[in-house]
């Protein structure tokens, strides 16, 4: 994924209008995640995360932008949640790559004299990977593969995917500080179409056929309450979907002087005026 968005970078360079309408930067924040593990508390067990932009700015008002985001979420019953008796835990890293459009509340400008802020709003699409992992008697296991709710067992579902789409929203605030640099802050969530970020969804799997078939490590994994639960009991509410979400400042950096190449009218001369 990485390799095609830098080429699509440089495609869009080649491109006659490349210069000052697009800036190119980074962004460092905070990750955190919504689910079962965690289902109200923003900014629960935030993570660092990261990533590279491209932007490219179509009139003062309206921009796409572009964004390979590299993040971690974490979940806990005993922290973000407290339903010990079930005392599931979790952490994942993502690697999202969006694209998104940016709607200005204000025409924004990098000169003198003209308004040089705006808040904006933003929505897109995004393909995220993840990895759900959790330890167990001192090794990290990653889970999806080990199907602690009987995935790829005789009569069970398969196996959930590590790739998942997601619907990127949110809101931020632009400076134009000087012609070629700007600054901002952004905060965002994404909708995803998984419920596993956490790997859990589904009902519990008779635990001690789990630990006959794939072991203790994955029986232990399942359910790690004192008293184990009874096969087919809600493990998670498989009706909702989890979000993960991103907030953190950024810095972008405009290409080149004013470039009129795509601007036909501005090969015309002008007629000299006269003062008076």
């Amino acid at each position: 994924m990485k390799k095609y968005f830098i080429a699509l970078l440089f495609l869009l360079a080649s491109f006659p209008c490349f210069p000052q309408k697009s800036e190119i930067g980074a962004m460092v924040g905070t990750s955190f995640y919504l689910g079962d593990l965690n289902p109200r508390s923003l900014f629960g067990m935030s993570q660092l995360a990261g990533g590279i932009i491209y932007r490219y700015n179509f009139t003062p008002r309206w921009a796409i932008k572009a964004n390979i985001l590299f993040a971690k979420v974490a979940g806990d019953d005993a922290i973000t949640n407290k339903k010990y008796e079930r005392n599931l835990n979790f952490t994942s890293p993502i690697t999202e790559i969006s694209a998104q459009v940016e709607l200005n509340f204000f025409k924004l400008y990098n000169e003198r004299g003209h308004n040089f802020f705006s808040p904006y709003i933003f929505a897109g699409i995004s393909v995220f990977s993840f990895n759900p992992q959790a330890e167990y008697d001192g090794t990290v296991y990653a889970l999806q593969c080990l199907g602690t709710e009987g995935q790829g067992l005789a009569g069970e579902k398969d196996y959930y995917s590590l790739c998942n789409v997601a619907i990127p929203f949110g809101i931020g605030l632009k400076f134009n500080v000087s012609k070629h640099i700007s600054i901002g802050a952004e905060w965002g969530m994404r909708y995803t179409f998984t419920d596993y970020l956490d790997d859990v969804g589904g009902n519990y799997y008779d635990n001690a056929a789990l630990w006959e078939l794939r072991g203790p490590a994955v029986a232990g994994l399942a359910d790690k309450s004192e008293v184990k639960h009874e096969a087919g009991t809600g493990r998670g509410n498989s009706k909702t979907k989890d979000l993960y979400s991103f907030a953190g400042a950024t810095i972008t950096f405009k290409f080149g002087e004013a470039d009129n190449s795509c601007n036909l009218r501005t090969n015309v001369k002008r007629k000299a005026v006269t003062s008076y």
